[in-house]
Order: C-alpha cells, then structure tokens, then sequence
C-alpha cells in the first residue's frame, strides 16, 4: 500500500491537472483509449516537426554546431524526467537497439542465468535470447501466477524467488505492455545487487506517464521507445546507462560518437576514443534535425505535466468506471499493483469478447486487445466519460 499512498500525497501538493485534449491532434469522432499502442501526437510537436522539416530546404543554413546542440537538448531533458545526468543519456532509434547494445556488453560465461518475465514484449527478449545461446547461457521465465488473487503481489514475489547466485541479468520492464502490472523494481535491484547481477530495464509503456527516479531504483540501463508515453515521433528514443557500461563497445561506430567530431575539419584524424560517457551508445544521425526537436518538445510538455500528475488524472476519471467492471466481475489488477495510464480487462466466462468488440467499434471506442487482456491506455485526452462510455460496452 506504501506505493499508492506515495503517489498521491504527491499529487495533493499540487493542483489536479485539467483535460489537454485541445493540446494534441486528435479527432473528435473518437474515444482513444489507446495510448500504449501509440500517443497522438501533440500540436506544438507537429509545429516543430513541421518548421525543421523545412530547414533542409536551405541546407546552407544547417551549420555544423546543429549536429550536436539539439542532441544535447534531448539528453538534458529526458536526465531531467528520470533524475540523472545527460552523459548517462543515449538517442537510440528503437527498443532493440538500445537493448542490443546493453546485451552485447553485460558479461556472460556458460551456466549464467537471464532472468525474463512472462509475455514481455519481443524487443527485450530476442537479444537475451541470442546473447545466452552465443555464450552458453540461458533465459529463465518467471511466469505468471495462475488466478487472479493477489496476482501481481505473487508474480513480484516469484520474481524474487527467481533471482539466485546463477542470475547474471534481469531484464523486464517496470509496468507490463499487456496489462500495465507494476514491478517492484527497488525490491528486484537489492536483490540483484546481492548476487551481483545486472537489472536492464524496459521503461517504454511506463516512463513519462509513470514516475521514474534512476537514483532510487538504480538499474544498469533503462531503454525507452519514444512514441508511446514520451508522445514523441517513431523511429526515436532515449535511453539511460550507468557507469558500468561507460567502456563498452557499440553495436555501431559512427564519427559523431567520437572524441573532438564537433571539429568538421579534423574528422579524418580518426579517434579511438569515443565522447564521454554513454555517448557512445547513441545512433548515427542521432541528430536528425526533424525528429530530435520533436521528441525534446514531447518530454519539455511532461516535464511541465509531471507524471505524477498524469498518473492522478488517469486514476481519477477511470476509478468509478473500474469499481463497474469489476462488479461485472472482470478483473483489474489491484489498484496498488498497476499503472493507472494502462490497465488489462480480463472479462468474466459470462461476458462475450466479439460482442465487447463489436460495441466498442459501434461507439469508436479505440483500445488494444493483448492476449486475454483488453488493454485501456488513458491519457490527459480522455475524460470520465469516455470511462463511461467504455463501461456501457460491458453491460
């Protein structure tokens, strides 16, 4: 109970955000519910989008000192959403990328152990996958426990169980993608720390609608796709990596990544050594002068926002219409063990999926179905009476 009673003594210092529904470009003759699937896109990121899609136009313009400043920009910002320092900060363009990198660089030796928990998306799994088979290793899963009493407090606790002398990383997300589960990730990284593994963490359908603070959770990596919770553009994310992984080897080597490239005219006295920190890690064009300032403008509106706030918001237009589905007897994970911007609806052996689908596509009610989950990812858009809408599709 500790976690949910911290949240909202937070949000109690401060005024409850309103609906930002007149901020994004989304339509009208919709109920979105789907932001885990992808955020609409903000209206002053599509003016940027917009105004530095033009620049290429006059190329003579784009002056070498524009490779890196906005690329700087995005680092403080997204430093400053998860409470740590821009050299720890990488712009990857995807999940598995940013996951790759921190696969090819944890050491491994046969007999190690890479603990994965069940159904977790793809991209934080076939790189474990490749990396425990090239070195003898080999993935456990923790799955699920069966039911769904006290589900998600049994499957942090199997976590735990799971995690041994063997365990040479664990790499799982902090809210789950299908139905928003929240993982007790200061519990797993003390117990990691124990026995000297590595926590890799996931943080795409959680971090910037969820509070995230590197200093108190401390994980050797945290991997983030851009255009979900960050409301930033496809094809770009962030990610964030410790100290440990400061001397490692990309899984690409591009000019920008090295010592003194800001010089344009000494590019061809190559460099072994690379620009400090996590720097290393960062894609090539990871300046691309369209999508970096978008994504920056995406994180300096959640910074203004807090998550904290988005969390609050979310809890309070879709309590009441969650407290009715559950006494149709669907099942929401407790509310101190998930996510308030993304839960799972598991329906009752009485209540029929296809006619559950067929009245929300009636209504253009958007959600994603993952699994046996009806998965509902609100956002500052929707209101309490999308919630309600969504609850008459169940009745």
């Amino acid at each position: 109970m500790k976690q949910k009673i911290g949240l909202f003594l937070k949000a109690k210092n401060h005024k409850m955000l309103s609906n930002q529904k007149h901020l994004f470009s989304l339509s009208n003759n919709i109920v979105y519910l789907n932001g885990a699937y992808m955020s609409p896109q903000l209206k002053s990121v599509e003016e940027i989008g917009i105004i530095n899609l033009k620049r290429k136009g006059d190329p003579a313009s784009i002056l070498p000192e524009h490779f890196f400043d906005q690329r700087l920009v995005l680092k403080k910002r997204f430093a400053q959403l998860i409470n740590a320092q821009a050299d720890n900060i990488a712009i990857i363009p995807s999940v598995s990328y940013g996951i790759a990198n921190a696969a090819n660089n944890v050491p491994l030796k046969k007999g190690d152990e890479i603990i994965l928990v069940d159904e977790q998306f793809p991209s934080n799994v076939y790189a474990w996958n490749h990396v425990a088979e090239r070195n003898g290793a080999h993935t456990k899963v923790v799955l699920h426990p069966s039911g769904t009493e006290n589900r998600a407090k049994k499957w942090n606790e199997l976590i735990l169980k799971a995690i041994t002398n063997k365990t040479a990383v664990v790499a799982m997300p902090h809210a789950h993608w299908a139905d928003g589960t929240l993982f007790n990730l200061k519990a797993i990284r003390e117990k990691t720390l124990s026995v000297g593994a590595r926590l890799i963490i996931d943080g795409t359908q959680s971090v910037g609608a969820f509070p995230f603070d590197v200093t108190a959770i401390q994980p050797d990596a945290l991997i983030c796709g851009g255009y979900k919770w960050l409301m930033g553009p496809y094809s770009l994310g962030v990610a964030y990596y410790n100290e440990t992984f400061f001397e490692g080897t990309p899984i690409e080597h591009n000019w920008m990544n090295r010592h003194e490239s800001e010089n344009f005219s000494k590019l061809v006295d190559y460099q072994d050594q690379y620009q400090p920190g996590a720097a290393r890690y960062s894609v090539g064009e990871s300046s691309n002068f369209v999508l970096t300032p978008m994504l920056s403008r995406a994180i300096e509106q959640l910074l203004e926002w807090k998550p904290e706030s988005i969390q609050e918001y979310c809890h309070e237009i879709s309590k009441e219409a969650i407290e009715k589905l559950r006494q149709l007897s669907c099942f929401v994970e407790d509310d101190t063990f998930r996510t308030k911007h993304l839960f799972g609806i598991y329906l009752p052996d009485n209540i029929n999926m296809s006619m559950v689908k067929e009245k929300m596509a009636e209504r253009n009610i958007i959600v994603s179905f993952r699994g046996n989950a009806i998965r509902i990812s609100p956002h500052l858009y929707n209101t309490k009476e999308d919630f309600d809408m969504l609850v008459r599709c169940f009745q």
